[in-house]
C-alpha cells in the first residue's frame, strides 16, 4: 500500500496512437523511432508501450530550433 502513495496521480500515460496524435505524427513514425532510436522516451509494460505526456513535451522542447542550420 505504501508504494501506491508514491505514484504521482498527475502522470498521464498515453498509448502509441494517443502519443502520435499528441505529437502530430504518424503512429508508424513512433514505431520506427522505438526500433531505431531518436524518438521520445517510452515505457514498456509487458507488451504494452506507453508514453508519459511530460516525456513527449520534453521531446518537443529538445527539438525546438530557430533555424535549420542549428541541426
Amino acid at each position: 500500500m505504501e508504494t501506491m502513495n508514491r505514484i504521482k496521480p498527475s502522470v498521464m500515460l498515453l498509448t502509441v496512437e494517443q502519443a502520435a496524435m499528441y505529437l502530430g505524427l504518424a503512429r508508424s513514425t513512433l514505431n520506427k523511432w522505438r526500433c531505431h532510436g531518436g524518438g521520445p522516451v517510452f515505457i514498456k509494460m509487458g507488451r504494452a508501450v506507453r508514453y508519459r505526456q511530460e516525456d513527449l513535451e520534453t521531446f518537443m522542447s529538445n527539438g525546438a530550433a530557430t533555424s535549420t542550420s542549428s541541426y
